[in-house]
């Protein structure tokens, strides 16, 4: 797994890179599904550590499950982190 610093970059363009790197395919975009690039659970916590990372706060790794597309993970990243 490669470590890339992440200044400057949304949220959404953040979180695509992360499912790109983690599911192995550059073609994923902010809405597609995680379960059809064929995410599973241990693919679901490379991303939650790998954007605990970049943004500094926990994710839960049910939020991968329960917002599949980066678009939908996004929204609810963000809004965590503005109550943060």
């Amino acid at each position: 797994m490669t470590t890339t610093t992440f200044t400057g970059t949304s949220t959404v363009d953040l979180i695509v890179s992360v499912y790109q790197d983690a599911l192995g395919s550059a073609d994923l975009d902010g809405q597609s599904d995680f379960f059809e690039y064929g995410g599973d659970s241990l693919t679901a916590f490379q991303i939650t550590s790998r954007l605990q990372e970049a943004l500094g706060v926990e994710i839960p790794v049910a939020l991968v499950f329960a917002y599949p597309c980066p678009a939908e993970l996004a929204d609810v990243v963000e809004a965590d982190l503005a109550q943060a």
